[in-house]
């Protein structure tokens, strides 16, 4: 039985199967849904409970950056931000961590380093997020 509930947020329908079938590899994972606009995924948040989130920054109507403002005020599972602007040293990446975020994954490397990947994802439902932010 899988240990970590994984709720996915991008706006793209690639990505979002990309991503479940990366994450599906691993047992310790199940993907309890995926939304392709933060609008939805604020009730799946509620609704579905999951225990850690993977968050892309550039989505329609509101953006990655401005949920995750949001959800500073609320209690939430550990968010891992996918982009392809927050490599190791970015601006982005340094934004996205002070907004709240626990970790962020190049999602550009998603299928070449499927296992760093998994293993970040990992490391930050776990609340190890000082691994994840030292790995990626």
């Amino acid at each position: 039985m899988a240990k970590h509930r994984v709720l996915i947020i991008d706006d793209s329908l690639t990505i979002r199967a990309l991503l479940e079938g990366v994450i599906s590899r691993d047992s310790d994972f199940r993907v309890v849904r995926a939304a392709s606009s933060v609008g939805s995924a604020r009730q799946m948040m509620t609704d579905l409970l999951p225990t850690v989130i993977t968050l892309d920054l550039a989505m329609p109507e509101v953006d990655g950056i401005d949920f995750l403002d949001e959800l500073v005020k609320q209690r939430h599972a550990p968010i891992l931000v996918l982009s392809s602007s927050t490599t190791a040293g970015s601006a982005a990446r340094v934004d996205a961590l002070s907004h709240g975020a626990d970790a962020c994954f190049d999602k550009a490397q998603i299928l070449s380093d499927a296992v760093g990947f998994l293993l970040t994802l990992k490391a930050t439902a776990q609340g190890n997020w000082h691994l994840a932010k030292a790995w990626h």
